[in-house]
Order: C-alpha cells, then structure tokens, then sequence
C-alpha cells in the first residue's frame, strides 16, 4: 500500500515548480497532497495506514481544517469496519464566528481528555501541526500522535520533537525525488 501511495503522490500531487509556501519558505517543488488525499484509492490508502498505525489509546484523529479534513475522515470510515472505531475531528483556523464560538468541531464523540493524533496532508516546519496541537489541547483533548502524510524534511520532525512528540511521516521528500 505505501509503495502505491508513493506512485499516487509523484502522479497527482508532486510537481517540480518554483512556489512560496505556507511557512513562507520559497521552494523549487510543491506537493499538493489534496489531490492524493481526496483521491477515491488515495484516500482509502491514507486512511488504513494512518490507522494501522494509531496507538491503541487513540480514540479521534483530527487537525487544521483543509489539509486534515479529508484524512480525518478517512481514518474514521476505515476505522468502523476494521472493528476499532476512530472519530474525525476539525481544528479552526479561526473559531466558529457564530452559535458557540469554538475552534474544535466533532467534539460530542470525544470528551475532555480523549487521546487523539493530529494529522496534516505536507509538512514543512511544523508550525500548521503545531497549532493544530495547541488548539486540541486547549479544547480539552490529549495529543498523543502527530502524523503527516508528505513530509518535506524542512524542520518538521525537529519542531515536533522539541514539543515532546515524534512526527510520523507516510512518506518523505526523499522518497518522492528518488528514481
């Protein structure tokens, strides 16, 4: 399965270009996950490998919304069938404007102190995650796994792990450019 999601991000997602990125680092490739992670096999492929690799406490899986919306939920509807149910999350980039104000939706599946993983499509610094794990831990959740799906080798795991987490890529830059 990693070896086709390797093959399904170099088709749809990898593009050797010239672009700034969100950490405001310009770069000579981008990697447009999105269109892997909203692929029909792609999204199946991230979804079971996300979740065979969540810690057993994990109970919801979520982060910043755009990027981690469609592997939240892939997570989630691979986990029901596999027999270990999993609930997708949505972290705000800015709370709801309206009605309750908050910055975390779906938290009726999960009460205060629920164990979760904090996902994002690519990674760079670390700075996207990050806030996503500030935001879930101010709204009473426990962050206990950070996974990307591209990580880009630009300083992310080292962010992370200065936070005490370890980032757990699906595949690296490395494997992207390599023949």
């Amino acid at each position: 399965m990693r070896n086709r999601l390797i093959e399904l991000l170099r088709e749809k997602s990898y593009r050797r270009m010239r672009v700034v990125l969100a950490s405001g680092r310009e770069s000579d490739f981008y990697v447009d996950a999105r269109q892997t992670t909203l692929h029909a096999e792609g999204s199946w492929i991230i979804g079971s490998l996300i979740h065979a690799r969540l810690a057993p406490e994990v109970v919801g899986v979520g982060g910043l919304t755009m990027g981690a919306d469609p592997i939240a939920s892939a997570v989630a509807t691979v986990s029901w069938p596999a027999g270990r149910p999993v609930h997708a999350f949505i972290v705000r980039k800015e709370p709801k404007g309206h009605g309750t104000q908050t910055w975390v939706e779906g938290r009726a599946n999960l009460p205060v102190g629920s164990p979760v993983a904090i996902v994002e499509d690519t990674t760079t610094t670390g700075g996207s995650l990050l806030k996503a794990v500030d935001r879930a831990e101010a709204d009473g959740l426990r962050v206990v796994q950070c996974f990307t799906v591209v990580d880009r080798e630009e300083g992310a795991a080292e962010a992370l792990a200065a936070r005490g987490f370890t980032l757990e890529a699906l595949v690296r830059r490395t494997e992207l450019e390599s023949a």
